[in-house]
């Protein structure tokens, strides 16, 4: 069976089908929405760092005047642009930026796993939407169950809490999240392990150094990255063999949660240490 059958199957001890269904595409139209709201508000970010949102700019720029007026209209518009490298990798920037800012507005997005690493997984769907298979139900439906499956066994096996293992625990399981979930729905079942434990593996130490206490410096570009490298690594997984595979996905998880232990409080959501004490924006605790 794959991940998201296994995953599904499970679900039917908590409710029947129906609802699971209903409540997974509820938790991408949350999603969606967030996505579009975040590529379409300009202006300044709350909390006195001065900083400026940038989805909405980025938006128009490669857009470059092309008429809609929804969301369908605008994936529409974003899927006319090709798929050119560069293009797809603004894009995906793009949507990261959207969430992210959103997060840092009081808007409303998902938890997935943390609101501070709520980008990644919204950007990889969506990249996968309007670049990869179009938008079908199962298709996304698939993808968020083998990814919740995945931040499960972190959350089992180590942490989701940058507040007790970095920003390693935050946006290094999202994006291990995304890239088992886009693996997925690529249809390569025997390497989804693969692509999340590649994902963490190249987030291993990742600290949380948010400068000023604000969930903005390093933390929204953070989820761009996050994003990126989940398609990285589910694409360098798919063109490689599990069975010579030198890493798995439970020794990453060990090694994660061994690295959250000996690392400095300071660099656990603290802002004690990395950036939040090295850049002059930096603004003292109330």
């Amino acid at each position: 069976m794959a991940v998201h059958e296994i995953v599904m199957e499970n679900e039917q001890a908590w409710r029947p089908d129906t609802d699971t269904r209903k409540g997974l595409l509820q938790i991408w139209q949350v999603m969606k929405e967030c996505i579009y709201r975040g590529t379409h508000t300009p202006g300044m970010l709350p909390g006195g760092l001065e900083v400026k949102r940038r989805s909405a700019e980025l938006n128009k720029r490669l857009l470059k005047g092309q008429p809609y007026s929804n969301y369908e209209g605008w994936l529409e518009a974003i899927r006319k642009g090709g798929n050119d490298f560069t293009y797809i990798l603004d894009w995906v920037s793009c949507f990261a930026l959207a969430v992210n800012e959103e997060n840092a507005s009081f808007g409303r997005v998902v938890t997935a796993p943390t609101n501070g690493a709520a980008g990644v997984i919204p950007a990889v769907l969506q990249y996968y939407i309007a670049f990869c298979d179009g938008n079908k139900e199962e298709k996304i439906m698939q993808f968020l169950l083998t990814a919740a499956e995945i931040g499960s066994i972190f959350k089992k096996g180590a942490t989701l809490s940058a507040a007790m293992g970095g920003c390693q625990a935050e946006i290094g399981v999202s994006s291990a999240m995304a890239a088992a979930g886009l693996t997925d729905v690529m249809g390569v079942q025997r390497q989804v392990l693969m692509a999340a434990e590649i994902a963490m593996e190249h987030h291993l130490g990742l600290t949380c150094d948010p400068i000023g206490g604000r969930v903005q410096v390093p933390c929204i570009e953070r989820n761009t990255m996050g994003a990126i490298k989940a398609i990285t690594a589910s694409q360098l997984a798919r063109q490689s063999a599990p069975d010579y595979a030198k890493v798995s996905l439970d020794a990453v998880i060990k090694t994660m949660w061994d690295t959250a232990l000996d690392m400095s409080h300071k660099y656990k959501e603290t802002a004690d240490g990395g950036l939040a004490v090295n850049v002059p924006l930096s603004l003292p605790e109330c």
